[in-house]
């Protein structure tokens, strides 16, 4: 969810800068032991879009059942799943009301069942959204805590007596006014919520509200999943004494939201009671305000999690445009810190965001495809575990709604309301929300050009991208040069490289390129050299001199880029990506 900020607030600067300044020095590769997560290409699933199994216009696990020969295919070996869980859907499932039991709209249990045996029948490790900063508002546990003071559910949330006055102001994501207190006349107070007024805060200074949490997280993975991704929850910890923050606080509210309180007692002790007893994956959404912050949530002596999902690198594309320069410092600096211990996730797309190929490269068809490979070969070749998200490996592009009807998403449509009852700037508003929507990667997964994509044969619960008639699986599936067939070929490469491009250094070639990034991967002498033209038209790199000729491992164009006589400049073609061995 912390991703989604930059879609709704047009008009604030929300800025995380977790260190200063790129590493001046390489590090040798990570000596750990080698685990699984480290060394997984995770697909994520966003279940209400993927493939709807029974005409209902929505996606559910039949569906991605009747897709896991597809999935599978691609070379990945673990899905992150959305939430699947009951839930009134007020907010795509991250309002949950029964963590034991299975969304209508989605199936049965039963239904789950069968898709974690088909993943696993097919080597694929399953990961699950754990939404436990808040739940929602007809979740049993707070329809009683709602019920009288004395309620011994009262405490699973957090509650400020309407005779203290009205609380400190907190800064609320998804609400209409941003007040993240919801007056409730039932016991004449006023709950907490950092995100939709139906999405009540969790109070986990509460041990048994944690306890019930961790009997939560054994169900699942007694069932045999492989894996949590822990949704906002570095927000889960408050000063319940809730002192007042300093006027304008929202616009870097994160300094006041994240990591805050007893956080890394309560990971610890979710290790020690869930995480440390199964073979599982955790990742927790968001990494705080430094990188003190984020090792302090990985490393492995800390006993908490196993990688950090951090978002300055996912926050750099903006509407505008974006350098390249800052792309490669951020990033740079980011593995500079994690070399020798810690882990990263690597990604620029999720459910909380516009489509990859419409925000990092250029959706204009003479140049989607190009962009939309080289991309990927940036998530794929450098050190940390990358995070796909379904439709990216077809090149699938923003929708471009240009109505508010066309929106399903309830943030965007508080927020347009917003605007308005303050006199907002709507046409900007429009404009923004047009570009940076997350229900531009909501849109329908386009299978096929048949009638809705293929997605269904009702009327979807989201219009389906006009483009399908062109973009699509099936149109891709034929054609040996199509970004999907791109995107298997550059896993293969991944896998036949698990040393080198999983655990080896990384080496920054031609810092001050504004055009090209250019890399070395190394491990135990084996060096691959990675070369990624970010823009629109013909670029040079410099390189250190090079003994012998390269070997092409894997480009984007038909016909591979020349290295001078020396071997030490390359041209590159448009959004061009080529990988070889030194």
């Amino acid at each position: 969810m912390r991703s989604i900020l930059n879609c709704l607030l047009p008009f604030l600067v929300l800025t995380v800068l977790p260190g200063t300044g790129i590493a001046q020095e390489n590090h040798n590769a990570q000596q750990d032991e080698r685990k699984w997560w480290k060394e997984a290409v995770v697909y994520q699933v966003y279940p209400r879009s993927f493939k709807d199994s029974d005409g209902d216009g929505i996606g559910d696990l039949k569906g991605i059942i009747s897709k896991l020969d597809y999935i599978k295919s691609l070379g990945v070996n673990t899905v992150w799943l959305n939430p699947i869980y009951s839930s009134p859907n007020d907010d795509n499932g991250y309002d949950v009301s029964d963590y034991r039991n299975i969304m209508k709209d989605f199936g049965t249990m039963a239904d789950f069942d069968a898709l974690l045996k088909g993943m696993h029948d097919r080597g694929i490790k399953l990961v699950m959204d754990l939404v436990v900063n808040h739940s929602s508002d007809e979740h049993e546990w707070f329809k009683q805590s709602r019920s009288s003071r004395s309620n011994p559910y009262r405490n699973y949330y957090h509650w400020w007596n309407a005779e203290n006055g009205k609380p400190p102001y907190r800064y609320s994501l998804f609400d209409i006014n941003h007040d993240a207190w919801m007056y409730d006349s039932l016991t004449n107070a006023y709950y907490l919520h950092y995100f939709s007024r139906k999405q009540p805060d969790l109070n986990w200074e509460n041990p048994k509200l944690r306890s019930e949490v961790y009997n939560i997280m054994k169900f699942w993975a007694d069932k045999g999943i492989d894996g949590f991704r822990l949704d906002a929850f570095q927000f889960a910890a408050k000063d319940t004494t809730f002192p007042a923050f300093p006027k304008g606080f929202e616009k870097n509210f994160i300094l006041y939201y994240a990591m805050q309180g007893n956080l890394h007692g309560y990971l610890q002790e979710m290790h020690q009671e869930v995480l440390s007893k199964y073979d599982v994956m955790s990742v927790a959404e968001g990494a705080g305000n430094s990188f003190e912050d984020a090792h302090n949530l990985v490393d492995a002596d800390r006993h908490e999690l196993n990688m950090a999902y951090a978002f300055e690198g996912v926050d750099i594309a903006k509407p505008q445009g974006y350098s390249l320069l800052h792309f490669k410092e951020v990033f740079s600096r980011w593995d500079s810190a994690f070399a020798n211990a810690g882990w990263l996730s690597i990604f620029l797309a999720n459910h909380d965001q516009a489509r990859l190929v419409s925000r990092f490269g250029n959706d204009d068809p003479k140049f989607r495809e190009g962009s939309a490979k080289m991309l990927a070969t940036f998530i794929m070749t450098m050190r940390g575990t990358p995070y796909y998200y379904n439709g990216d490996e077809l090149g699938m592009t923003n929708a471009n709604f240009s109505s508010i009807n066309d929106y399903r998403d309830m943030p965007v449509l508080n927020e347009y309301k917003h605007q308005e009852n303050i006199g907002g700037d709507m046409e900007k508003f429009m404009k923004f929300t047009k570009a940076t929507s997350r229900d531009n990667s909501r849109t329908p997964f386009q299978w096929d050009n048949t009638k809705n994509a293929g997605f269904s044969v009702g009327t979807p619960w989201i219009k389906v991208n006009p483009n399908y008639t062109s973009i699509n699986a099936a149109a891709q599936e034929k054609d040996p040069n199509s970004c999907l067939n791109y995107f298997r070929s550059l896993l293969k490469l991944r896998a036949a490289n698990i040393p080198v491009l999983v655990y080896g250094k990384y080496t920054l070639l031609d810092k001050n390129n504004p055009h090209v990034y250019a890399y070395v991967r190394e491990n135990s002498g084996e060096k691959l050299l990675v070369l990624l033209n970010f823009s629109a038209s013909n670029a040079q790199a410099v390189l250190p001199r090079m003994t012998g000729r390269p070997e092409l491992l894997l480009s984007n164009y038909k016909q591979p880029p020349q290295f001078d006589k020396t071997y030490s400049k390359i041209t590159l073609k448009a959004y061009e990506a080529a990988v070889f061995k030194l």
